[in-house]
């Protein structure tokens, strides 16, 4: 394993047990903190629930690096949520931004043990600075598709199933 991925998740386990250690002395007392935590939890578990722990906390990381750039809603739920709707209130099935929130499939949870594990990443990720080892990235696919977008950005890294993208420099 690559030194730049073992020290961010060193760190990572270290603020997790911290982290857990005070979440289970008081609950969480902004509840739209929290729900920005689930929308975050939730893209996390449906894009990369297979994913070792520094790939899901890359998937975090271009969402969270979406909330900061102003081409982007500025809340993890509207980045997660972002697409278009037609007239009716229905959601266009094709301009999602993550394709897991309108491939038209349920959206429960069906793994309690990867939900808990996503559930506290998304915390640690969501309330602490983390090196971002996706170096900016705003995009990312799977590396079975290639998708036309992938052309006019530039690749920053690949980590697991997914190949990560910034804007060019």
């Amino acid at each position: 394993m690559k030194l730049w991925i073992t020290v961010p998740m060193i760190l990572f386990m270290m603020i997790a047990e911290e982290v857990n250690a005070t979440m289970k002395n008081k609950e969480k007392i902004v509840t739209t903190t929290q729900e920005e935590v689930n929308c975050l939890a939730e893209n996390i578990y449906f894009e990369a629930r297979g994913e070792s722990t520094p790939g899901r906390m890359a998937v975090a990381l271009v969402t969270l690096n979406r909330v900061k750039d102003n081409r982007f809603p500025d809340t993890v739920c509207g980045v997660v949520k972002q697409t278009k709707y037609y007239p009716s209130g229905k959601i266009d099935l094709h301009s999602c931004q993550f394709s897991w929130y309108c491939d038209g499939k349920s959206d429960k949870v069906r793994d309690y043990k990867v939900w808990e594990d996503i559930h506290l990443i998304a915390e640690v990720m969501y309330e602490y600075e983390s090196v971002d080892v996706t170096q900016g990235a705003l995009w990312y696919h799977s590396p079975a598709v290639k998708p036309k977008w992938s052309m006019v950005y530039n690749k920053t890294v690949k980590i697991d199933n997914h190949i990560f993208y910034k804007d060019v420099d």
